[in-house]
């Protein structure tokens, strides 16, 4: 089977449907965000490279119209008609490494109705958990104040291919290196690492396994010194990197902690390598870190060098998901709408307008921008073809970077204020003139009925 079983079966469902019907004309979707999780003042999206390589692909084949009428429990005949469907349509999107907000659609497809409704799953899958990710590892990086962070996730991310996500999120977030070495080899990411306690465990002495990794490793090591006593873990660690035979004065070289008051015992590490004589031997530290963690760190002064976060971030772990959505916003030239109570949507393609400080206007998509504004949405696909080459990670981690910079001091604040949710007919203020006043005349056509 193909990508294009990756898939809900409603989708399924639907396709069939609209092919059954005859309606193949073209259809605008709008994947956009409905509100930020708490705490958070901004979103970076990110996926957007993956979700297009898989639209790039996309073919139902045989194999995939088995799988869809098994898991209908249909004849296969009922289901041929998806066969050799492929994305032939138009996407739209912000790229990856911008900050975006809620309600600002971070990607829209137009396409042949069937073809649009199949991709759904995958495009929210992908956008979602990638954006997710991504806005924790900058939050990080925010927290660290330009100290560097290191991906320590791997092994317990959601499988693999959401740890080699979380690996290159993080680097384009501003990280310095990944113990990922798939993530490393493939993206050339830093490869950073230590050592596990059990490896301390196995040996005879704290000593013993001190001498014997730097033996192993002549470059710059990272010893684990927190297995028993930290404190003496320290000082066997700086007996170990000042012996000349061994780490020639240990230049690069590090210890590392991971457990107890991680503030309270790097200042006493600090004091126990500065005594030795090792200036230069960095302080590392690890445990259960997020960006509320490093940030109290940070400001508590803590003589910390570098800070590897894994599971709370991997997992974004206080806010695990987004509210996503992927709504028609038009179909055959008629501009749609969802009137749900809380989920009113905005009909029609649309645009983002971003003015200095990232003071963002939504409009349609064919309106000129304002006076000093500049459009995120760019045309990436055109006839199911990429328009350009993929964006490289550099020119990622370099938008991140700009448009972060540019949020105004609320927004970057990691314990930023959490707003009221908004009722529907509030969210409309933050439209364009031209966007209002087409939902406002719809959703008053709905509620009169006919007249």
């Amino acid at each position: 089977m193909s990508d294009a079983t990756t898939t809900d079966l409603y989708e399924v469902t639907m396709a069939m449907s609209y092919l059954r019907e005859g309606m193949t004309a073209p259809a605008t979707f709008s994947l956009f965000v409905r509100d930020l999780p708490p705490e958070r003042g901004f979103l970076v999206t990110a996926g957007l490279e993956s979700a297009l390589d898989q639209l790039t692909g996309f073919h139902v084949g045989p194999e995939d119209v088995d799988a869809f009428a098994a898991a209908l429990h249909r004849p296969r005949r009922d289901l041929e008609p998806l066969l050799g469907l492929e994305f032939t349509g138009r996407v739209r999107a912000v790229p990856e490494g911008r900050v975006v907000f809620a309600g600002e659609p971070l990607l829209e497809v137009t396409a042949s109705l069937p073809e649009a409704q199949l991709v759904e799953t995958y495009l929210l899958n992908q956008l979602s958990h990638q954006t997710t990710i991504a806005s924790k590892a900058a939050r990080c990086v925010l927290a660290a104040g330009g100290r560097p962070l290191v991906d320590f996730s791997l092994r317990r991310t959601h499988g693999p291919q959401a740890g080699f996500q979380a690996a290159r999120l993080g680097a384009l977030a501003g990280f310095a290196g990944t113990s990922n070495v798939a993530a490393a080899t493939a993206l050339g990411i830093p490869a950073v690492g230590t050592m596990a306690h059990s490896y301390v465990e196995a040996f005879a002495s704290e000593e013993d396994a001190f001498r014997a990794f730097v033996r192993a490793h002549p470059g710059p090591v990272t010893l684990l010194v927190d297995t028993y006593d930290t404190e003496e873990g320290v000082r066997v660690a700086a007996r170990v990197l000042r012996d000349p035979d061994l780490t020639a004065g240990a230049p690069g070289c590090a210890v590392r902690l991971d457990s107890g008051d991680l503030g309270d015992l790097a200042v006493r590490a600090r004091s126990i390598l500065d005594d030795a004589g090792l200036p230069g031997v960095r302080i590392v530290v690890s445990g259960g870190l997020d960006e509320y963690a490093v940030d109290e760190l940070v400001r508590s002064g803590a003589p910390i060098d570098t800070y590897a976060v894994g599971t709370r971030v991997g997992v974004s772990a206080d806010a695990p998901y987004l509210d996503s959505a992927y709504k028609m916003v038009e179909y055959d030239g008629r501009p749609v709408m969802k009137l749900s109570s809380a989920k009113v949507t905005a009909p029609g393609a649309k645009q983002v307008f971003r003015r200095r400080g990232c003071a963002d206007v939504l409009g349609l998509a064919d309106e000129q921008p304002p006076d000093h504004a500049v459009a995120l949405l760019e045309t990436v696909m055109r006839n199911g073809r990429r328009t350009g080459r993929p964006a490289t990670l550099d020119e990622c981690r370099a938008r991140c970077a700009d448009d972060i910079a540019a949020l105004p001091s609320s927004a970057r604040r990691i314990r930023a204020p959490v707003a009221p949710r908004a009722a529907p007919s509030e969210r409309l203020t933050g439209l364009t003139t031209q966007v209002r006043h087409r939902v406002e005349t719809r959703v008053a056509a709905h509620r009169s009925g006919p007249g």
